[in-house]
């Protein structure tokens, strides 16, 4: 990988003039042919680009061009409006949209963002690197860009993609295009400021490395530096974030279900017993996700899509039997063509395949998706060659697929191109986006809002649009438990909603997973976007005595009533952009003490839970200020600010309701087919007097208040649990909640 970047040969921006002021859009020359220019995008977010002005001016963009920012941006057009004034020394111009501005300053170049009369973000200027500098490279159509930003002594920063480590980002250097990095682009502090990396080139984060330990340096290998910057509470963020870039999504409700992943090397019909024995045991299910390699490849010499001959004999009967059970299927597929049939030779000299240096097709060693044998990529950047992706796996889809998985997040070598030019940094991020955009196409059909759900672990720019990621390969341990939830917590600050978290590994030895460990591992499955079972013994609910299968199986009925509020969850991402397990520096950005408990998370807006992430009962939860939080095990109330020590068997766990909200129940059921969609809601519980609309799937429950008492719509027919000191009284269909007298 080459150097990130060169400041002894850094040209620093040292001064802009105002070219051009427009109702969205600023203009600034800032000398050798390069354009600065800042946009009002939408409320609190303000866009920049520095680049040559030709480039920047570009009124017909080519085909190319348009279809790498389709990928970036799902809103492109900026919607704010903002004031031009000068500064009185006249040396800058604040762009303001309502209360929050944008300081453009010179001599050097340099920013200051504002929200109100506090100063959030500002230009970092010291002798290690410019504020704002470039760096020509030899090819003259790219620059290496270098943006540079203070950061308090005890800033904290969060987002930028996967960590199993602390959620705040500081100390890290993260490269987007690296695939052990697990990168994503955006960047955000709890002081009230974002950052959004708008390309696909690498782009380095150092975020307060030595020696610019007191600064967030941005490196860019592109030929415009395209940043947004944001202004907000970090939900504000995530919001202006996913409404910029795309949001999930709707997910289908089976997919709400417990998953079953099939043990490797298993057969189709010793699965389907696993299946059989959990609805024995009423342990409830929805999906079998079938293991690698993949279940269906194109055939020899056609390229045409068939299942595995071995693995699944007469594949439509075999999958129809599943279905019989309520089952609903996902298995692995990959854009690979293997080496050694006669279909490579007729796609390579198609040029449908990615090409090395000597413009012959790349082959790449074998991986889990093909059985370990070389193959060659598919172009998707082609649109005949994406086109056949999609259509292939309809057909699969109509055969009896629910869900195709795809890992295609590929170390592509920089030497390696597609047909339209793409390489390296570019062709790496691209590649599994186009993949799993692809499936999701497939899936989704023509749907209206866009329903289904592509299962995979890739990362990539705007990967919160397509719904399902799975959780990583972890240890069978404490650790692995704390593994995964740090990883569901940092993605959803990412901006991505969903997780599903495996309930152990498969992969790892099992000596450590007791049975204390198993349950306390499925109740943060239970309360989290889904969780996914590990069909190998050892790691099945039945492995660890009768009074842990009770336990779990008590468990799995609290995940199914819990359906309707996380798929509400789900549905409330696709408008506001926020994760369903969200960190506590995210959901309490203004309370640092909150912020030191980052195993902590909300679910959803209604529901504060504290796993249990150590051997033993003794928990100690904190409650966050300015809030109060009712024990959902005691009904007990308290106040925010203060620390518990409790005790927790294994039979409870720590989740405390947040006052003013409702969390509505569905039934207990054996699958997801089982609700009746008509009357998906059970149960109502309140935590205080009811001020929010509850987060509900298909939410028609609406409150308002009145005189001191909450009126509220939707509830006929539900049981309601009041809090204590409450009185409900039902008037129609209305139900009136008051303090009781």
């Amino acid at each position: 990988m080459p150097p990130k970047y060169d400041f002894a040969h850094t040209t620093q921006l040292d001064a802009v003039e105002l070219l051009s002021s427009r109702s969205s859009r600023v203009d600034f020359d800032a000398g050798d042919g390069l354009h600065l220019v800042v946009e009002a995008h939408a409320p609190g977010v303000f866009r920049l680009r520095c680049g040559q002005a030709n480039v920047l001016n570009e009124e017909k963009p080519s085909a190319r061009v348009r279809a790498v920012a389709d990928m970036l941006l799902a809103r492109q057009e900026a919607v704010g409006e903002c004031v031009v004034t000068p500064h009185e020394d006249g040396k800058g111009w604040r762009i303001t949209q309502g209360e929050i501005s944008l300081d453009v300053l010179t001599d050097p170049v340099r920013i200051a963002l504002y929200r109100g009369e506090t100063q959030v973000l500002a230009s970092d200027v010291s002798e290690h690197e410019p504020a704002f500098g470039y760096n020509a490279l030899d090819d003259d159509d790219n620059a290496v860009w270098n943006a540079a930003f203070t950061l308090a002594d005890d800033e904290r920063l969060y987002g930028l993609g996967e960590t199993s480590g602390d959620l705040n980002r500081r100390e890290e250097a993260i490269v987007s295009d690296d695939p052990a990095h697990r990168a994503l682009p955006l960047a955000w502090s709890p002081r009230g400021w974002g950052v959004y990396v708008n390309t696909m080139h690498r782009a380095h984060h150092d975020l307060g490395v030595a020696p610019t330990a007191s600064a967030y340096t941005l490196s860019v290998e592109d030929n415009v530096l395209d940043l947004f910057i944001f202004a907000g509470e970090p939900v504000e963020i995530l919001n202006q974030y996913s409404a910029l870039t795309g949001r999930a999504g709707q997910p289908v409700l089976w997919a709400m279900g417990a998953w079953l992943q099939q043990p490797e090397g298993q057969s189709a019909i010793d699965t389907l017993g696993l299946v059989e024995r959990m609805r024995e045991l009423q342990l409830p299910l929805d999906v079998v996700k079938f293991a690698t390699p993949a279940a269906w490849g194109f055939q020899a010499d056609k390229a045409v899509f068939e299942w595995d001959s071995q693995r699944f004999p007469e594949a439509k009967p075999l999958l129809a039997r599943f279905r019989e059970q309520h089952v609903h299927l996902a298995a692995t597929g990959f854009p690979g063509v293997i080496q050694s049939t006669p279909l490579f030779e007729e796609l390579e000299d198609r040029g449908w395949l990615l090409t090395n240096d000597d413009g012959g097709a790349q082959v790449f060693e074998g991986n889990e998706a093909t059985g370990g044998r070389p193959y060659g990529l598919l172009d998707l950047t082609y649109r005949d060659v994406y086109n056949l992706w999609i259509e292939r796996h309809r057909q699969l889809i109509d055969d009896g697929l629910d869900a195709p998985v795809c890992n295609a997040q590929i170390d592509i070598p920089d030497g390696v191109s597609a047909r339209n030019g793409d390489t390296g940094a570019i062709l790496r991020t691209q590649y599994p986006l186009l993949a799993r955009r692809g499936l999701f196409e497939a899936v989704a059909g023509h749907k209206v809002p866009p329903e289904g759900v592509v299962p995979s672990t890739d990362l990539f720019p705007a990967a919160q649009r397509l719904p399902w990621q799975l959780g990583p390969e972890v240890t069978n341990d404490w650790d692995g438990l704390e593994h995964t939830l740090r990883t569901a917590l940092s993605i959803g600050a990412s901006g991505v909603p969903v997780q599903v978290h495996n309930i152990g590994s498969a992969r790892a030895p099992l000596d450590n997973m007791s049975a204390e460990l198993y349950l306390r591992w499925l109740t943060v499955g239970v309360f989290s976007a889904n969780f996914c079972f590990q069909g190998v013994p050892g790691l099945m609910p039945w492995d660890f005595g009768d009074e842990a299968l009770e336990q779990a199986r008590t468990w799995l009925q609290w995940r199914y009533r819990l359906v309707p509020y996380v798929l509400g969850a789900i549905e409330d991402s696709v408008r506001t952009g926020l994760p369903v397990q969200r960190s506590m520096a995210l959901s309490f950005p203004n309370d640092p003490e909150a912020h030191n408990w980052d195993l902590q998370y909300l679910l959803g807006p209604a529901l504060l839970v504290a796993p249990v992430m150590q051997p033993g009962n003794s928990v100690n939860v904190y409650l966050p200020k300015g809030e109060a939080w009712w024990d959902l095990n005691t009904g007990y109330r308290y106040e925010g600010g203060t620390t518990l020590a409790v005790e927790w068997g294994l039979d409870k766990y720590p989740v405390f309701g947040r006052e003013g909200h409702m969390l509505c129940l569905g039934p207990a059921v054996q699958h997801a087919g089982e609700f009746n969609s008509a009357r998906i809601l059970d149960e109502v519980w309140m935590f205080g007097m009811p001020v929010h609309n509850p987060v509900v799937m298909r939410n028609k429950i609406r409150v308002m208040q009145m005189q001191g008492s909450s009126y509220i719509k939707g509830l006929e027919g539900l049981r309601i649990l009041p809090a204590e000191g409450l009185e409900v009284k039902r008037r129609g269909a209305e139900v009136r909640i008051s303090r009781a007298r």
